[in-house]
């Protein structure tokens, strides 16, 4: 990192050494992260010594005791520093991020690699380890094996160099995509917007004279691009906008955007992933992937997306005739182009039902929609959700603690806390996550049980003047996804930390809590609790809600065909037989060939999604994309036990079956294997058919 070495007066005034309690966002600056870094491996290289000298035991908690707590403080720091760097990134900051990368990626390389504290681990005896140790304890086997630690020499020299450049390479990946997305903005006139929704015509205005512009300001983030490719009748405003999309962080973008294309840099991320497979001794990086998942083998992975492709063919092919049918009949449009078919899909969905998303919008104000989600929180859980106070990155988020209500007269328990960071704003990655700030572990240090901390980070549009942001139907969906990702890391009742919460899950079945959430947004006696109209305050009415549910699997079809080419292309491309070369066309003609195979939509020659796929090649489900559609299957059933208690109970907040659940998949966490988890609560190994059922296709 290249720093003056800090004096003691300046790592006193670090917020990132105050690891305390919260991390300290609002005192954070860029010039904090390399002195902090510094100091942090220093720490945890002198545990790391300290805990693989010869006359240190080969136990559990001693080891715990040294090295644990200090790679946790490192965690927890750098993660913070991650963090801001996703949500709130400015030249300066992104600047330290990359001065530090380098040597904080080294240090977890060596780590995971290092045969000594491989052979204190190998050392371990068994008998002295709990259920939750044991479990820790043969993850980390598993790991030492994955990151290197057999490896000898030349080989595991270059397995750390070749570890240092993919984080280099995935977080370049990630800037540029984020670049890409905001340079791009377009000032439209208002009879160029004609059909797009008023709220969104308010926001565009806004945006527009927060630049000093007249017309409105478009810009390339979803709360602005996909009303607009939904509503506007302009289809060369549409043609624009989509173009500039396709073509981010690629070779085909316009003008100086050119300067982020990603095609580089995914050509060496995947030449180093198969590169650190062959010195695995495996044969691709699809097979290293899937070692510490479910998924047996890469290729009953293509097996079952074949297969489910198969069933969803049908209902896709059926989606695209009704949309041609409908376009040259009622838009006049006899050849629609890929710019087009969003346009289509909302009008007919509109003519078929009746129903559009703008029509439910101004029902689903966002603090009306939270207290839903707390209400069904903490019904079926058994908890209650009370807003708190901590430092926070920006006046949008929020902070809340969950609790747990003792006997009478007691003090409630805490069971975690989480930050709320709902609005898209410049300088703030796309897309919507959970992350963890830290892990529930009963600390070896000092026996206190630390609870766990997490972020709930999504991009809805902010709200205009003095009305609240209001939510699409799909965006409350977004929040009960990320929100079920959080109660899996902040309602696990396990103290091993390694194996708390989402740590040690499978990572294909990491999915199945948050995709399980998204069923309760189809409720009835839900969404009665959630809505209340932007002006009248009243509920959602009952005729809207049978629109919408009618309208539920509105092109299930055509949906899940896409999830399936985004997956089954993830997966082949990390195959040892995926297409090589080194004009930087492999990635582009393997994606065209899923295509061929799967799709029933073909998009434009210089469409290129694969330049902003910032899952696999920065988000870590690299030959894990499937996961998704893998553990839809786990939560569709998961979510059926509340569907059988509700055809007696009269709802599906039961109580009992909420219970269950907690205790048998969220508690749990990672301390047991997932499908031992699933089948503790079914009773059963998991069946297709509530899927198929649920998406409309059985």
């Amino acid at each position: 990192m290249n720093a003056v070495t800090p004096t003691p007066l300046q790592l006193a005034d670090n917020p990132l050494l105050d690891l305390a309690d919260l991390p300290l966002f609002d005192r954070i600056r860029p010039e904090h992260v390399v002195p902090a870094m510094e100091a942090l491996l220093a720490a945890a290289d002198s545990a790391l010594e300290t805990v693989t000298a010869t006359d240190f035991p080969a136990d559990w908690g001693r080891m715990a005791q040294v090295l644990d707590v200090a790679t946790d403080r490192l965690g927890r720091a750098w993660g913070a520093v991650g963090h801001l760097n996703a949500v709130a990134d400015t030249p300066e900051l992104r600047a330290a991020y990359n001065a530090a990368l380098p040597q904080v990626t080294e240090f977890w390389t060596r780590l995971g690699a290092d045969e000594r504290l491989y052979a204190k681990y190998k050392a371990m005896d068994p008998a002295r380890l709990t259920p939750e140790q044991t479990q820790a304890h043969r993850n980390a086997m598993r790991g030492f094996v994955l990151g290197g630690a057999e490896l000898q020499g030349a080989a595991k020299e270059r397995f750390a160099a070749i570890q240092e450049r993919q984080a280099e390479l995935s977080q370049k990946f990630s800037e540029n995509a984020l670049d890409a997305s905001d340079s791009f903005a377009y000032f439209a006139t208002a009879e160029e917007l004609d059909g797009v929704p008023a709220d969104v015509l308010e926001a565009t205005r806004a945006a527009a004279q927060a630049a000093g512009q007249d017309g409105h300001k478009l810009t390339l983030k979803l709360p602005c691009y996909l009303p607009v490719m939904q509503f506007a009748r302009r289809r060369d405003l549409r043609e624009r906008l989509y173009r500039a999309y396709a073509t981010r962080a690629s070779e085909q973008a316009d003008g100086e955007a050119v300067k982020f294309d990603n095609t580089v840099l995914i050509r060496e991320i995947l030449a180093l992933r198969q590169e650190e497979a062959e010195l695995l001794g495996h044969p691709d990086f699809a097979t290293v992937s899937l070692v510490p998942k479910m998924a047996d083998s890469p290729a009953q992975v293509v097996q079952f997306l074949r297969e489910l492709a198969v069933k969803a063919r049908p209902y896709a092919e059926q989606d695209l005739a009704d949309m041609r049918a409908f376009a040259a009949a009622e838009l006049g449009l006899d050849d629609p182009q890929p710019w087009d078919w969003t346009h289509v899909g909302e009008q007919l969905r509109q003519a078929r039902y009746a129903y559009s998303e703008q029509d439910v919008k101004p029902y689903f104000t966002a603090p009306k929609v939270l207290d839903g989600l707390f209400h069904i929180v903490e019904t079926l859980f058994e908890v209650r959700i009370r807003p708190d106070t901590a430092p926070v990155w920006h006046p949008g988020v929020r902070f809340f603690r969950i609790e747990r209500a003792g006997p009478a007269g007691t003090t409630p328990t805490l069971v975690g806390q989480f930050y709320l960071d709902p609005g898209a704003r410049t300088g703030k990655r796309g897309g919507a996550w959970m992350d963890d700030v830290r892990g529930r572990w009963l600390r070896p240090d000092t026996g206190a049980l630390q609870t766990p901390v997490a972020h709930l980070v999504c991009n809805f549009a902010e709200g205009v003047g003095d009305k609240p942001a209001l939510l699409t139907h799909d965006d409350v969906i977004t929040l009960f996804h990320e929100f079920g990702h959080g109660l899996h890391h902040l309602l696990t009742q396990v103290n091993e930390r390694d194996v708390s919460g989402i740590s040690g899950v499978e990572w294909d079945a990491v999915e199945l809590p948050s995709q399980f959430m998204e069923n309760f947004c189809w409720e009835w006696d839900v969404l009665q609790r959630m809505t209340a109209h932007v002006d009248t305050g009243e509920a959602l009415p009952r005729e809207l809600f049978d629109k919408m549910l009618a309208a539920k699997n509105f092109q299930s079809g055509l949906q899940t065909l896409r999830q399936i080419e985004f997956s089954l292309f993830d997966m082949l491309l990390h195959r040892h037989d995926a297409p090589q070369s080194v004009d930087g066309a492999d990635f582009m003609a393997l994606l065209q060939q899923v295509r061929d195979e799967v799709a029933v939509v073909q998009p434009p020659a210089y469409s290129r999604t694969a330049h902003t796929f910032s899952h696999i090649f920065a988000g870590g489900y690299a030959a894990g994309y499937y996961s998704y559609k893998w553990a839809e299957v786990l939560s569709a059933d998961a979510y059926a036990a509340f569907e059988e208690a509700a055809r007696t109970h009269g709802s599906t907040l039961d109580v009992a079956t909420g219970r269950r659940y907690r205790e048998a998949i969220l508690e749990a966490g990672g301390s047991r294997p997932a499908m031992e988890s699933f089948k503790a609560f079914r009773g059963r190994e998991p069946q297709i058919d509530a899927l198929l059922r649920h998406q409309g296709m059985a």
